[in-house]
């Protein structure tokens, strides 16, 4: 048999011909679609990687979710097209077809948004960090409805009535709901807490008996790191139920103490206290005076209550405060020849015979 009556050969309806010209196809198209798909990330990663522009950034981020099985599918389809197939052969290459275009087009969607509340998460932390936490759960619904749709999509072409299926679902959700009521309330506070904010991620807060800082606003739970270093979780439901001390909301700090000097101090020097304890104080940076007053007679000393305020919310900054004034005042008092008291008996003793 010569080429010609071999190439004439008939096999499945198709001669071999017209099958070697549709493998032809196949193979071009595909490496047609993987070259493509090659030079568009490698193009899209040196934009990327010398701009700053974000809708470059999500659409390199998009180009590299395409799959290599999608395209084999798209060459498989076109290929398939030079040839003569049963209505039930060319149902099947179509249906298949559509359903990798879905699940496709799902992952591009879920790149894209992703990518997208990513850059938006970056630029809102420095400016916004209560966003943060609003950003991934609406990242999060964001995803579950982009593969709900898929999936629905997915299930229509393959001939399920999803009308049924929407209907079963609506009442097998009453029974998770029912049967999932702590993990329910626990997302419903994550909600309450990503749309009112009492706090944000890096906000220090304490919490009873426990205090950190804010790293992580979830779905289920918050995540703390206390000062000691190990990690506090805590469900939402019961978090907002708790009374949180919120000092990453902290403007300035109203700082009051006291000190006591001895009764043998004269009356003069009394008076000239508080303006001492005023210029010492004034002194400071990022601080507001507010009062220095005689408040009371204690058991050993003349107590003077002081008051004022740190126009910050930084600890540390507080501390150094305090501890200019209480050094500023023991000079001045020393210059002054003002004593500290300290707690004192006197013993008096009356002589018998």
């Amino acid at each position: 048999m010569d080429l010609g009556n071999w190439l004439d050969y008939r096999l499945f309806d198709n001669t071999l011909l017209t099958w070697a010209a549709s493998a032809g196809l196949f193979f071009a198209v595909l490496a047609a679609l993987l070259a493509a798909r090659r030079f568009a990330q490698s193009r899209l990663r040196k934009i990327t990687d010398s701009s700053a522009s974000s809708p470059l950034q999500v659409a390199g981020h998009v180009v590299r979710r395409t799959k290599a099985w999608f395209l084999l599918v798209v060459a498989l389809y076109l290929g398939s097209g030079m040839l003569t197939l049963p209505a039930t052969a060319e149902a099947v290459f179509l249906r298949v077809l559509v359903l990798a275009l879905l699940v496709q087009m799902g992952l591009w969607t879920a790149a894209g948004l992703t990518k997208t509340l990513q850059l938006r998460r970056e630029d809102q932390f420095a400016e916004d960090p209560g966003a943060v936490a609003a950003i991934d759960v609406l990242g999060f619904v964001l995803r579950v409805s982009v593969w709900a749709i898929v999936l629905l999509l997915v299930l229509d072409n393959l001939g399920v009535n999803i009308t049924a299926l929407v209907a079963g679902l609506g009442v097998g959700g009453i029974a998770v709901a029912l049967a999932a009521q702590n993990i329910l309330s626990d997302l419903f506070a994550s909600l309450s807490i990503v749309l009112d904010r009492p706090f944000a991620v890096g906000d220090f807060l304490i919490i009873d008996d426990y205090l950190g800082n804010v790293e992580q606003v979830g779905l289920k739970t918050t995540r703390i790191r206390s000062l000691s270093g190990e990690q506090l979780i805590f469900s939402n439901n019961d978090l907002l139920g708790s009374r949180i001390r919120n000092y990453g909301r902290m403007f300035e700090r109203r700082i009051v103490f006291s000190l006591g000097v001895t009764y043998q101090t004269p009356a003069e020097q009394l008076r000239r206290m508080p303006d001492i304890i005023r210029e010492v104080i004034e002194a400071q940076d990022k601080v507001r005076f507010d009062r220095a007053h005689f408040q009371k007679y204690g058991d050993f000393a003349l107590v003077f209550e002081i008051v004022y305020y740190v126009v910050s919310s930084d600890y540390a900054h507080y501390m150094d405060v305090q501890q200019n004034i209480n050094l500023l005042i023991y000079e001045r008092f020393a210059d002054e020849g003002i004593e500290f008291a300290y707690p004192t008996q006197t013993l008096y003793v009356s002589g018998s015979r």
